[in-house]
């Protein structure tokens, strides 16, 4: 089964957030806030099973939820 795409919160050249999913070179949305868009990043991330992963305005990643299975996870 292939592994879901990730879900990067971003900086918008405007000012404001984008959520992008992994792969797209168009933002899924656009919001004014990186609050808002996190909490909708996360939503969607939570649906997909996969992972959101949050940026600074300067680019770097701060933070990175897993909302798939583990692959630490041992199969029995």
């Amino acid at each position: 089964m292939p592994k879901a795409k990730s879900h990067h919160v971003v900086p918008a050249i405007d000012g404001g957030w984008s959520v992008i999913k992994e792969g797209s070179d168009r933002a899924s949305r656009r919001f004014p806030t990186k609050d808002a868009a996190v909490s909708w990043g996360r939503k969607q991330s939570m649906k997909s099973r996969s992972d959101l992963v949050i940026h600074r305005r300067d680019g770097m990643v701060v933070d990175r939820d897993r909302y798939g299975s583990d692959p630490r996870d041992s199969k029995k």
